[in-house]
């Protein structure tokens, strides 16, 4: 789970959970497979039709503010999209994403542009922008963080080590 590759998709700054799914869905369906194909439609109508596996979502400050719902990062996991980075998150979506096993990553995306391909390195904290031959500074995740991930979320983590399993950084 350290090393990621993908296709970005840039949205702008302030983009909070209704965007990403809107409240008029998230309330008839718990079935993440149907929600996956509303992720972002409002910002970028067919979007989902235009994720591959793995891609990323690439934005600006304050990414995920609004309601603390889980359903905004659930919905992003089960379109495929292998993590979100953005300059900055807020901080219940942060740790939203953390708890289920989808991979956020805070950096200057200011060079990132739609389609360019990345390489991500959750534990050394780098972004590659392959298509532009530049790397970023990211905010590393602590290791306790890249294990969780690692394992599928905080449930599957705390499954499989009985609790954080912070005696072993390794």
């Amino acid at each position: 789970m350290n090393n990621l590759r993908g296709r970005a998709h840039v949205f702008g700054d302030n983009v909070n959970t209704d965007y990403i799914i809107s409240g008029k869905y998230k309330f008839k369906t718990l079935d993440m497979n149907e929600l996956a194909k509303h992720v972002m439609e409002d910002l970028h109508p067919g979007f989902y039709k235009e994720i591959e596996d793995g891609d990323f979502i690439v934005a600006g400050e304050n990414f995920g503010c609004g309601s603390s719902r889980e359903q905004a990062p659930l919905a992003i996991q089960a379109a495929g999209v292998g993590a979100v980075i953005a300059r900055s998150f807020a901080r219940i979506f942060y740790r939203n994403c953390i708890n289920i096993g989808l991979p956020v990553v805070e950096c200057d995306t200011s060079h990132i542009r739609e389609g360019d391909e990345l390489l991500v390195d959750l534990r050394k904290g780098r972004v590659h922008n392959v298509t532009a031959d530049r790397s970023i500074g990211a905010v590393p995740l602590p290791a306790v963080m890249v294990r969780i991930l690692g394992d599928g979320g905080l449930v599957e983590h705390f499954k499989k080590h009985g609790g954080f399993g912070i005696g072993d950084e390794g």
